[in-house]
């Protein structure tokens, strides 16, 4: 089924909204912004901030890390703006705000660009342009180049979209510093490895959507095995990844023992999937576990990386 022939039926049933249809309120907009996603983006991008070795006013510091939370959700609108006819057809996303037919696409859009501009708007202003310049990357990146080119195209479309979701760090310590080191590289390229066993394990199980839409996840595209073999090698670079800020004595042990254990828990996980054979949507328990482990693991990373400042600063003994 292709994408016209779904946002026929949709707008036949009513999925879709029509030309004239404007009864969005305050709870349509906010879904926009996909708030649990927005959640890891705020957290992170604290960290980041937190973990930067300078010192930042904190009324700055709020104000950053507020145009951050405006430019993930902003990038968000975009994202459900143009894949309004492609959430119509999957049972996980068919109730959002567009499909679900409560917003006009307009409104969506109008939406997501003023938010986006007014976030690198701030952040420039108010904090400094290099964070302003990484944040408009990071929109630019999602909306356009992974929501309308990368997932649409290619099943590699979460390995290189995952960029989008790695610079929070990088723009939080950016506000800090000015410039971007060696530590707000490493934490970019662990969520950038993250990405792909985090999201193929939930593209597993939701891998019948996804082939409905025409969307070629890796599932999809090569397979089940495929996928989960490519899980298991992305797990095993995490683990260095996560490794290395402590071995390039870049943090301290406070940071790298935890982050080495959780590394190897999420190398046992993706193991476990790797080495399934089971198709059966219903009966995919480890793969479950691994999705909902990896959000765990990507809080607890980056909050035993700010303990670590703490501790290295002094301030937690």
């Amino acid at each position: 089924m292709d994408v016209k022939t779904i946002t026929q039926a949709a707008q036949h049933t009513g999925q879709l909204a029509s030309p004239d249809y404007v009864a969005a309120d305050w709870r349509d907009f906010y879904a926009l912004t996909k708030p649990r996603v927005m959640s890891l983006v705020i957290f992170t991008a604290l960290c980041g901030l937190l973990a930067a070795p300078g010192d930042i006013h904190p009324v700055i510091g709020f104000t950053a890390i507020l145009c951050i939370a405006l430019g993930a959700g902003g990038s968000a609108a975009l994202n459900q703006w143009y894949e309004a006819d492609i959430d119509a057809g999957m049972k996980r996303t068919s109730q959002r705000p567009l499909p679900a037919g409560r917003m006009q696409r307009q409104s969506a859009l109008h939406f997501g660009i003023g938010l986006s501009a007014l976030s690198v708007f701030i952040m420039g202003v108010a904090v400094n342009w290099l964070s302003a310049a990484i944040l408009a990357f990071s929109i630019f990146f999602y909306a356009v180049v992974y929501t309308m080119w990368l997932k649409p195209n290619t099943p590699q479309n979460i390995v290189i979209g995952g960029a989008a979701g790695a610079f929070p760090p990088v723009i939080g310590w950016a506000a800090v510093m000015n410039e971007v080191t060696l530590l707000p590289i490493l934490l970019f390229a662990l969520i950038f490895i993250w990405t792909p066993p985090h999201f193929w394990a939930l593209a597993l199980f939701m891998k019948s959507d996804y082939a409905k839409v025409g969307i070629p996840m890796m599932p999809v595209v090569a397979g089940e095995r495929a996928t989960r073999r490519q899980i298991f090698w992305y797990s095993l670079v995490l683990l260095a990844v996560a490794a290395a800020p402590f071995f390039l004595g870049l943090t301290g042990w406070v940071y790298g023992l935890p982050a080495i254990a959780l590394s190897l828990v999420f190398l046992m996980l993706a193991a476990k999937v790797g080495l399934r054979q089971e198709s059966d949507p219903a009966q995919m328990k480890p793969e479950k576990q691994l999705f909902a482990f990896s959000i765990l693991y990507l809080f607890v990373i980056f909050t035993v990386l700010v303990a670590d400042r703490l501790v290295a600063a002094g301030v937690l003994a």
